[in-house]
């Protein structure tokens, strides 16, 4: 009576195991889906290292692009790199045209624009949206540099230019505010069509830019001086 006691404690056990072990692969199934998606859950989750800018929220970030369905409480941004934004306005959103302060009404179906603000996903709740001049090309030449997302492709890995020493992925801390706004400018001047989700100063200073919504780059180095200086 004991041997059957034990042996159902035990396949019970197991099965359990089995049951949980089931569950995580679901997670982990889910979890590698669209970049967007996937930057949804923490930056310290399986894989990146750990750290402490793990995310349980939105942070400051933002996105360029062409605008289109303006209305009256935001409009869709489409990136570069084909990559569909929501941009939300509020009362509290200041416009920018060039260098001159503009109005809500300054943001125009196929105008380009810069979108500073609280990134959660891919939709951006803004701070600052600028109006920027007609693109001279500088863009969709940086533009080919990015390898936008496809569905099913794999992920691309490269390196280029000069990642921090000692740099481990999730390490570091979020920020906002100007150096967050100077970061994220730099990083999608040299690098437009992709999201960012969050900035993280590291230990040496320099800025890590999470980059979202492309299948590279994902990471955006930029010095103290607001330099982009690597990519992976």
């Amino acid at each position: 009576m004991v041997s059957r006691k034990l042996t159902n404690s035990i396949a019970a056990g197991v099965a359990a195991i089995a049951i949980a072990g089931g569950s995580y692969g679901i997670v982990s199934a889910t979890f590698s889906g669209s970049p967007a998606a996937a930057s949804s859950g923490t930056a310290g989750g399986p894989g990146s290292g750990g750290g402490s800018n793990a995310r349980s929220g939105p942070a400051a970030g933002g996105s360029s692009g062409t605008a289109s369905g303006v209305s009256t409480s935001g409009f869709t941004l489409t990136t570069a790199a084909g990559q569909k934004v929501t941009v939300h306005e509020a009362t509290a959103t200041t416009y920018e045209k060039g260098t001159s302060a503009a109005s809500a009404s300054a943001v125009t179906t196929g105008e380009p624009v810069l979108v500073l603000g609280t990134t959660s996903g891919t939709t951006i709740t803004a701070t600052q949206i600028i109006v920027q001049p007609a693109s001279s090309g500088s863009a969709t030449a940086s533009a080919a540099k990015v390898v936008p997302f496809q569905r099913g492709a794999p992920a691309t890995s490269k390196q280029v230019g000069q990642i921090p020493a000692n740099y481990t992925e999730g390490s570091g801390t979020i920020v906002s505010g100007t150096a967050a706004n100077k970061a994220t400018e730099a990083a999608l001047a040299a690098y437009p069509g992709g999201v960012v989700d969050r900035v993280v100063k590291l230990s040496n200073g320099e800025y890590e830019v999470h980059y979202i919504g492309v299948n590279w780059p994902h990471h955006i180095f930029v010095n103290q001086d607001f330099t982009v200086v690597g990519a992976d």
